[in-house]
């Protein structure tokens, strides 16, 4: 998630555990830190654009490293605020901040990797959009009335905020799975064999949800609105370049992608060189992981660092397409 959704949701989780034991400002303030230290990683630099992408959301992410993080940064915030006797209390309040971090993180397409160091599995749900007003804007609102009112009612707006974005991500995931089960039957009553299908919402919202299907050499991608009149499907085939991952599937990249995304992946070639995307970010035809791996020479040694090549919507037609699509009105994908 973005980086004010954890400060707000850090604020709210030291809130709401420390209560009124400590002053508001305290609990906000160490909160927000803690939900937003896990980030830190992203300032690391892995030595190309591929590793920095797959090795974010890694270690720092990690619930077995948070949990030893917790205590010696709860004993430092005891100690700074000569509140020893609390300890033991800003000890559960920090640890929550940290790992519920990555837990919402796990909750999006990208890949958190929170059994590290144990294994390097990427976790992701996909129910939820890295930005999400309806899950922010209930945190800020309470965090706010927290510090405004200094009161038990501004704890209990705080604990409101938490309650509804709680609720909020159990809806998201009702929703996936009920776009999951169309998809699903949309793909057989067409005559898609497809291996595997990922469902995932649109931009800022969990009423409209992006569907990608693979096949062995193809991919599929279809929309699909909540609010749609009807339950029918619309596909477009675009190639994954079967021949390019029999030929390149085992370079060190390509490879790394194709684990990290799950096999929801295509690679390209133009003026020699050879392109891979993660087909899980973005939409047909802008995707926000697109690389360039260079040429068949560049490669070759080895020494040739990726590149990342963004291709992003014109947000001009884009932003229009994702309202009206939104709600349940009948358009051809921007693809």
């Amino acid at each position: 998630m973005d980086s004010l959704t954890h400060i707000a949701l850090g604020s709210a989780v030291g809130l709401a555990v420390m209560g009124s034991r400590t002053a508001v400002w305290k609990a906000a303030l160490w909160g927000a830190l803690a939900g937003t230290l896990p980030d830190l990683d992203a300032f690391i630099d892995h030595g190309d654009a591929i590793l920095n992408m797959t090795r974010h959301r890694a270690e720092s992410h990690a619930l077995f490293f948070l949990t030893l993080t917790a205590p010696p940064l709860a004993w430092l915030v005891a100690r700074l605020h000569g509140e020893a006797a609390l300890f033991k209390r800003w000890w559960l309040a920090l640890w929550l901040a940290l790992i519920t971090h990555p837990l919402l993180d796990a909750m999006t397409v990208y890949g958190t990797q929170l059994l590290q160091p144990f294994s390097d599995y990427p976790f992701g749900v996909g129910s939820i959009f890295i930005i999400d007003p309806l899950y922010t804007v209930p945190l800020i609102v309470g965090v706010v009335a927290a510090l405004r009112l200094k009161s038990s009612r501004g704890l209990r707006w705080n604990a409101a905020g938490l309650l509804l974005t709680t609720l909020y991500l159990g809806w998201s995931a009702a929703a996936q799975q009920h776009a999951t089960t169309l998809a699903r039957s949309s793909l057989q009553t067409q005559g898609i064999a497809a291996s595997a299908l990922l469902v995932t919402p649109a931009p800022f919202n969990t009423l409209l949800w992006r569907l990608v299907a693979t096949t062995p050499t193809q991919y599929f991608e279809g929309h699909y609105s909540l609010l749609d009149a009807s339950p029918r499907i619309r596909w477009t085939a675009h190639d994954k370049g079967a021949a390019l991952i029999t030929r390149y599937g085992q370079e060190p990249s390509v490879a790394r992608i194709a684990a990290f995304s799950h096999g929801f992946f295509r690679l390209s070639q133009s003026a020699e060189h050879l392109f891979v995307t993660d087909l899980r970010m973005g939409q047909e035809p802008d995707y926000t992981f697109h690389f360039d791996l260079g040429s068949s020479a560049a490669r070759a040694p080895q020494s040739h660092a990726p590149t990342l090549q963004s291709q992003r919507p014109d947000l001009a037609t884009a932003l229009p397409w994702l309202w009206r699509r939104m709600w349940g009105e009948a358009l051809p994908s921007p693809g």
